[in-house]
């Protein structure tokens, strides 16, 4: 019986050289651990600094009303401003990075909603999500828009179901 393979692909393997690969791991280290954790509590320094300017500050803003929502939190005080600092300096970054601003004008406001609602309005742009797939994108952003809105409904009610008439 003979080989259905050509006897160039056996002679083309053993006249291959043959290399040993050899794989160096190498760790490009962007920063020090020392270093990060030096970074990290001058971070936590600072934000506690500001905290504390910021609570004496409401506090003479406040007066004795001030004072006294403060005695009212008693050790939760210093938790809740850290906590307020950290998730503003996070914001503050994340709108640096993603590079947000305002709109310039009314114009562009405008433009964006006329957008929208014309896309709304039109049967051929659903037809279009439909195909290619992406309505279940635009049903979740839908259901996460709605979520946030009836959340929003609950603050402002401060009740879970309907008003508190008492």
């Amino acid at each position: 019986m003979r080989s259905t393979l050509p006897t160039t692909f056996f002679r083309q393997a053993v006249a291959r050289p043959r290399h040993p690969v050899s794989f160096t791991a190498r760790r490009f280290a962007s920063t020090s651990s020392e270093n990060a954790q030096k970074k990290a509590q001058d971070a936590l320094g600072a934000a506690q600094k500001n905290a504390e300017k910021l609570w004496e500050n409401a506090k003479k803003f406040l007066g004795p009303l001030g004072e006294r929502a403060g005695s009212m939190l008693g050790s939760y005080r210093q938790p809740m401003i850290y906590n307020a600092q950290v998730a503003r300096e996070l914001l503050k970054q994340i709108y640096i990075a993603e590079r947000l601003q305002p709109p310039t004008s009314l114009a562009t406001v405008t433009d964006a909603y006329s957008t929208l609602w014309s896309r709304a309005k039109s049967p051929a742009y659903w037809r279009g999500i439909l195909a290619n797939g992406e309505l279940v994108k635009v049903g979740i952003y839908a259901a996460e828009a709605y979520g946030i809105f009836k959340i929003g409904e609950i603050l402002g009610r401060r009740s879970l179901v309907g008003y508190n008439l008492h």
